[in-house]
C-alpha cells in the first residue's frame, strides 16, 4: 500500500519491488512452503567439485520466468575479500560455558557511537556478560561436563545505599579445551536479500521514506550495503566448514528459493558457490516466515535423527525486519521450538545498525538457540576463527537450579534469555553453549541471582539438574553458607558480574523511559521529526530515533559513571573502560 503524507503526496513504506510485484507475490506464495522440485542440473549425480547453484531456475519457478538480475545492487561496491579462514588455535585449560541467547550487545554499542537511540532489548544482560571472562574457580573431577560453582556477595546500592544480596553461579567444565571437536555439520544457511538489505551497513533503511540524514563516514564499514556485509559474513562462515559437513542455502524477499539443496562440502565447487554469493542483489519484501519454512523443510529431508555424527542447524543473516507472511513473534518461536524439539537448532545473525533485536530477543530464547550482531566484517572473521566450533555446539540442556533456603529466595535473575521464567525457589536455562577460556576465566560464564533475605538462616541448599546432548541427565548438590553483615565479595568474579548487571539494568530503565509514548522529545530522526509515524510501519520495521538523555537521566549517568569507575578498578578488568566511555559519553549528552 501507499501512505500520504500530511500534503497528500504519496511514498512508499515497502520496497518499490514489492509494490510493483505484489499480485504475483500472492500467486507464488504458496510455492515457498514447499521443497522445491530439483533443478535438471540437479536430479543427476553430482560429480565433485560441482557448481549446483540454483536459485535463478528456483526464483523463475516461483515468478513465472521473471529473472531476479534487475534487482538492487548491492552497494557500496564490491565486497572486499577477507584473508582465508585462520586455522583453529590451540586451546588450553579446561572448557567454560555461556548460555544461549544473544552473544554480545553490539547493536547497543553500534547505534550509540553513531548517535541514535537503541531498542532496550538491544541490551541483554547475557549479551553483556559474553563480552567478559568470569574465573569459576572450578574444582571438576575428571571429564565432567558441568560442574557449576558459587560465590555469593553483599553489596550496597549505589542509588539507595541499601544492601543488596548476591549469589553467582560460574558455569565450568571438566572438560579440557584441547580435547573439545565440535561433530559434522548438517547446515541450513538462511540470507536475507530483501529490499531493506540494500540500505547502508550504517544506516536506517527505514529512514529513506521520509527526511533522510547523512552521516559522515566513521570507519571502514561505513557505506557498505547490508547485503554485501551479509554476504561476506557468509563467505567467512563457509570457510570454516571442513569438507565432511553438509550445507544448503536458501535467499528471501518476499519469497523463499533454493539456492543450494544440503549437500555435502567436498561434492561443491566453492570458489564458485562463493562468486555466486558475491552476485547477489536485494529486492523486495520480506518474509522471514518463508525462508524459515523453506529452510526447515529442507533440513527435515537430511536431518540426522542422532547426535553422535552431526548437528543439525539453521543459520538466518538479516536484519530482522519481516513485513510479510507471518510475522507473530509467537509464530516465529513456535517454529523454532518445533524444530528444537527435532534437534534442528537456530541461530541467528543481525545486520545493520537497524537490527531488530526485539523479534530475536524473544525467538532466541528457545532451545539450542543463540545470536550474534555484525558491525564489522573483520571483526566477525576474528571471532569465526575463535568460535565457531563452539556458536553451532550446545552441550547442555534444560539446567535446573533448584535453590533450597529458609534465610534466602531468588529475587532477579541476570545473565540468561530465561531469567524471567525464574521463580523464588528455581532457576531455569535452556542451553549452555561452550565457551572460550583465558586467564581470566569463561567468557559469559556467569549467571548473577540477587536474593531477597527472608531471614538469618544462612544456609543454601543447591541442586543442578541438567540434560546432555545424549538425553543423560545428571544432578549436583551443594551447599553454600551466605556470609552477612556488611559489602564483601568471595570473589572478583561476582563482584564484576554485579557491576555488568547494574550497568545493564540502569541502560536499560533508561532506554524504556526514552521510548515511552509521553516522553518528552525535540527530535525524533536521526535528523529531525520521525518522517514517518510508527503507526504506519510494520511491527517490525525500524526507523532511527535521535540519541536522548532526559535531565532526570543525565544525572544518574554522572552518580553512576563514579561508582563503576571505582568498581572498575577493583575489579581488575580493564576491558570495562569501554562502559565507562559510554557512561561518560551519555552523562555529557546535553538533555532535552
Amino acid at each position: 500500500m501507499l501512505h500520504t503524507t500530511k500534503g497528500g503526496v504519496p511514498f512508499p513504506t515497502r520496497s518499490f519491488f514489492w509494490i510493483t510485484y505484489v499480485a504475483a507475490s500472492v500467486i507464488a506464495f504458496s510455492l515457498t512452503v514447499m521443497s522445491p522440485t530439483p533443478s535438471a542440473s540437479s536430479q543427476g549425480h553430482v560429480r565433485d567439485g560441482e557448481d549446483d547453484w540454483q536459485f535463478e531456475e528456483e526464483y523463475a519457478k516461483v515468478h513465472k520466468d521473471k529473472s531476479p538480475a534487475w534487482g538492487i545492487a548491492p552497494r557500496g561496491g564490491s565486497m572486499r575479500r577477507l584473508p582465508a579462514a585462520a586455522p583453529p588455535a590451540a586451546r588450553a585449560g579446561n572448557l567454560g560455558f555461556s548460555t544461549g541467547g544473544a552473544k554480545d550487545i553490539g547493536n547497543f554499542r553500534e547505534n550509540i557511537a553513531r548517535g541514535f537511540l537503541p531498542l532496550p532489548t538491544d541490551v541483554t544482560y547475557e549479551g553483556l556478560f559474553y563480552d567478559y571472562s568470569f574465573e569459576t574457580d572450578a574444582k571438576c573431577s575428571g571429564n565432567t561436563l558441568f560442574c557449576p560453582t558459587y560465590s555469593t556477595a553483599v553489596s550496597d546500592d549505589p542509588f539507595t545505599g541499601t544492601p543488596e544480596y548476591f549469589l553467582s553461579v560460574g558455569l565450568a567444565s571438566g572438560l579440557k579445551a584441547s580435547e573439545f571437536h565440535r561433530k559434522k555439520l548438517n547446515l541450513l544457511l538462511v540470507l536475507d536479500i530483501s529490499g531493506s538489505m540494500s540500505a547502508p551497513f550504517d544506516k536506517y533503511y527505514y529512514d529513506r521514506f521520509g527526511r533522510k540524514t547523512e552521516q559522515a563516514a566513521k570507519d571502514g564499514e561505513s557505506g557498505k550495503s547490508k547485503l554485501v556485509a551479509a554476504t561476506t559474513a557468509l563467505i567467512a562462515l563457509l570457510d570454516h566448514l571442513r569438507p565432511d559437513d553438509r550445507f544448503g542455502l536458501v535467499l528471501f524477499d518476499q519469497c523463499a528459493y533454493t539456492a543450494l539443496r544440503p549437500r555435502q562440502v567436498a561434492d561443491r565447487n566453492m570458489e564458485a558457490i562463493k562468486g555466486h554469493i558475491r552476485e547477489l542483489h536485494s529486492m523486495g519484501g520480506t518474509n522471514l516466515d518463508a525462508g524459515l519454512s523453506l529452510a526447515t523443510t529442507l533440513l527435515s529431508g537430511t536431518r540426522e535423527k542422532s547426535n553422535d555424527q552431526y548437528e543439525n542447524r539453521i543459520i538466518f543473516m538479516t536484519d530482522a525486519m519481516p513485513n510479510m507472511g507471518d510475522t507473530s513473534d509467537k509464530a516465529f518461536l513456535a517454529r523454532i521450538q518445533d524444530n528444537a524439539k527435532a534437534r534442528i537448532y537456530a541461530t541467528i545473525i543481525g545486520i545493520g545498525v537497524d537490527f531488530n533485536t526485539a523479534l530475536v530477543d524473544k525467538i532466541t530464547k528457545a532451545r539450542g538457540a543463540n545470536s550474534y550482531s555484525v558491525h564489522s566484517s573483520t571483526e566477525f572473521r576474528k571471532r569465526l576463527d575463535a568460535e565457531f566450533d563452539y556458536m553451532v555446539t550446545p552441550l547442555v540442556f534444560d539446567l535446573s537450579l533448584a535453590f533450597q533456603s529458609a534465610g534466602f529466595a531468588i529475587d532477579a535473575v541476570y545473565g540468561s534469555p530465561e531469567a524471567n521464567a525464574a521463580t523464588g525457589t528455581l532457576l531455569r536455562v535452556n542451553t549452555l553453549f561452550p565457551s572460550p577460556t583465558n586467564e581470566e576465566g569463561a567468557r559469559g560464564g556467569l549467571i548473577l541471582l540477587r536474593l531477597k533475605k527472608t531471614a538469618s538462616n544462612p544456609t543454601i541448599l543447591l541442586t543442578a539438574t541438567y540434560e546432555d546432548r545424549g538425553g543423560h541427565k545428571e544432578q549436583i548438590t551443594q551447599q553454600v553458607h551466605f556470609r552477612t553483615g556488611g559489602e564483601h565479595s568471595d570473589a572478583l568474579s561476582i563482584r564484576k558480574g554485579i557491576l555488568l548487571a547494574r550497568y545493564a539494568t540502569l541502560l536499560r530503565e533508561w532506554l524504556a523511559a526514552a521510548r515511552t509514548p509521553d516522553a518528552p522529545s525535540e527530535t525524533q530522526g536521526a535528523g529531525g521529526k520521525r518522517p514517518i509515524d510508527p503507526s504506519r510501519l510494520g511491527d517490525w520495521e525500524r526507523q532511527s530515533r535521535s540519541l536522548e538523555v532526559s535531565p532526570q537521566q543525565r544525572a544518574q549517568f554522572i552518580r553512576f559513571r563514579d561508582y563503576f569507575q571505582k568498581e572498575m578498578v577493583s575489579c581488575q578488568d580493564g576491558g570495562l573502560k569501554r562502559e565507562l566511555d559510554v557512561l561518560d559519553q551519555l552523562g555529557r549528552k546535553k538533555p532535552y
